[in-house]
């Protein structure tokens, strides 16, 4: 049975969503900042920063089905989680600062970039995996789960809003902004400071509630048994289904994100557009981090309202077309010339008006989405009478993974086939070069939207089929000796 029978404490739901501000410092990190960082700020050419990342997600991937699979074998008096949560967070932080300062402050080698940057995400899978494993652990209710999932994306955005609002007001404020290289070593000091505070944090919470001995002892880890069980998890038509629905919101996420500061900068030139009844040194560009934590806050009130009334494979699927259009709509306006002048109050709040929606809406694709996993997890159960919570989660982060990676080398590539200058200031772009940018986001974005929709609106579990689960007693196989109550 699971840990907590019931509605869930708000002290528990807390404490679990906050060990995913780890995962929000690194994600606004890698696809925010790492590609302007190593191409704008120390020179290197975007194609081959952008292929070293995807080389790093790729090798990744493949490691976090073992990690997810010895998590799932781990056997302590801690439970089978607990234990990588608080061997991975120190290692982690570490290696986070020293990838943005590499040695003399230079750009390093392909191969030094691909290294760290292979440690950082290894060492990520090593707190993120085992902690969102415990979900479908701590409990079996539906719309509870649904509620973690949001407290874990609500605090993994803020993580990364908080970061963001870091840069561009403590480290890397003033004229030279984003250029400022010594600022992203402050910048990456405090992001490690989060990181263990944010998974050690969490584990010692949830120490009492899930450090017990699993109830059964598990077959011991090999390779060969690991990747037997990925494979066997790819055989379930619903992941199968849910998997061509996530790589296309997630290549999507991962190309959005990795043109954020090109977009923000040189197309919407948000930083010389004024807020009024603001200081004069405030621009739409400075309010970019308050839309992200304002969408934030918005799709925590309605992804539980849709679940409930939509169910999560109609919401995924609204959402990902809702995301396309509020997404795309300014851009058509600026095509048709009925956007107002870009250096304009009123442009900019009109595009982060925009942005809010757009981002709420996407939010909840990707909450519904990882949501649905919990549901496979109790159909395989059924079908093989095994728990496999980390297998089924490192096959998401597989495919989190080489999508958003993806994502981030069609970026890097597209700005290398359209030549976009590496020491280029807003302004300075050719409207060419600005209109192939554009053109290549919208079709994109227009595409992998509608394919997230078509799969994940397909998705086949329904809400009355995991009750029915539930009410057979297949999801009941326990977890522990003894359930400790809960905090």
């Amino acid at each position: 049975m699971s840990f907590v029978s019931g509605p869930l404490p708000m002290r528990l739901k807390l404490i679990h969503g906050f060990g995913a501000v780890a995962f929000g410092v690194k994600d606004i990190g890698f696809q925010f900042f790492l590609l302007f960082f190593y191409s704008q700020v120390l020179g290197m050419d975007a194609g081959l920063v952008s292929l070293a990342l995807l080389c790093a997600l790729l090798i990744d991937a493949v490691v976090d089905p073992i990690l997810g699979n010895l998590s799932d074998r781990t056997y302590t008096k801690w439970g089978r989680r607990l234990p990588w949560l608080y061997a991975a967070p120190i290692p982690l932080a570490i290696a986070w600062v020293m990838m943005w300062s590499p040695p003399g402050g230079e750009a390093p080698s392909f191969l030094g970039l691909l290294g760290i940057a292979v440690v950082v995400r290894v060492l990520l899978s090593a707190c993120e995996v085992p902690s969102i494993s415990l979900l479908p652990e701590i409990t079996s209710d539906y719309d509870e789960r649904t509620t973690l999932f949001r407290f874990r994306y609500i605090s993994g955005w803020l993580g990364g809003i908080l970061m963001m609002v870091l840069a561009y007001t403590v480290f890397m404020p003033g004229e030279d902004g984003l250029l400022n290289r010594d600022g992203y070593t402050g910048w990456a000091i405090a992001g490690g400071c989060l990181i263990i505070l944010s998974v050690m944090g969490s584990a010692l919470g949830q120490h009492r509630l899930v450090a017990h001995l699993p109830a059964t002892k598990p077959e011991p880890f090999t390779i060969k048994g690991c990747f037997e069980e990925i494979f066997e998890a790819f055989r379930e038509k619903a992941f199968l289904i849910f998997a061509a629905g996530g790589l296309a919101a997630y290549v999507n996420q991962g190309l959005t994100f990795s043109l954020t500061n090109y977009i923000t900068l040189y197309v919407w030139r948000m930083d010389t557009a004024p807020v009024p009844f603001l200081p004069d040194g405030v621009s739409a560009l400075s309010l970019y981090p308050l839309a992200l934590f304002i969408s934030a806050i918005m799709m925590f009130f309605i992804v539980g309202p849709m679940h409930r009334h939509f169910g999560k494979p109609k919401s995924a699927a609204l959402s990902a077309l809702g995301t396309a259009a509020f997404t795309l709509l300014p851009y058509m306006a600026l095509f048709a010339g009925i956007w107002p002048p870009l250096d304009t109050a009123l442009s900019g709040l009109m595009l982060l008006g925009l942005l809010i929606i757009g981002n709420t809406l996407g939010i909840v694709v990707l909450i519904s989405a990882s949501s649905m996993i919990a549901e496979i997890v109790e159909a395989y159960l059924e079908r093989t009478g095994r728990r496999a919570e980390g297998a089924f989660y490192s096959g998401n982060w597989l495919i989190q993974k080489c999508a958003t990676g993806l994502g981030i080398f069609l970026t890097g590539q597209v700005l290398s086939f359209i030549d976009f200058s590496r020491d280029a200031a807003p302004g300075e772009v050719p409207d060419a070069t600005i209109s192939s940018l554009i053109l290549f986001y919208a079709v994109a974005t227009t595409l992998l939207m509608a394919t997230a929709a078509f799969w994940l609106g397909r998705f086949p579990i329904s809400r009355e089929d995991h009750e029915a689960r539930l009410a057979s007693g297949i999801t009941g196989q326990s977890a522990t000796t003894t359930p400790p109550p809960a905090q």
